[in-house]
């Protein structure tokens, strides 16, 4: 693959991953600030401690709605915010691979896997 697409590719899975995860913080932040009657500020709080598993404790849904939202939300919310994590991680490191591939003064680029 030339150069060129490797980098639009590249950076397309860089704007998909965040396209899907910036959607999953509106989604769950507009969610909590209608269904708790929360601020803008602890809706989006609640949300990435919900995404990111820290579960500080402080905020907890009081409506059976909010519960269930809370489930489900957590349940796909959690694998697709920690697969885009391990995807940017990903791009990440075949970047840096690719850089020390340079640096060595190697003509072979990283192994494309498949």
């Amino acid at each position: 693959m030339t150069r060129i697409m490797e980098s639009i590719r590249r950076h397309t899975i860089f704007v998909v991953i965040a396209s899907v995860f910036g959607s999953l913080l509106i989604v769950g932040t507009f969610a909590y600030h209608f269904l708790e009657d929360w601020s803008w500020v602890e809706s989006f709080y609640f949300t990435v401690c919900t995404l990111t598993t820290i579960g500080y404790g402080d905020f907890s849904p009081t409506s059976d709605a909010s519960r269930l939202f809370t489930a489900v939300f957590a349940l796909v919310g959690v694998g697709v915010a920690f697969g885009s994590f391990g995807a940017l991680g990903a791009l990440y490191l075949r970047r840096g691979e690719r850089m020390l591939m340079r640096l060595s003064g190697s003509n072979k680029g990283p192994q494309e896997t498949k």
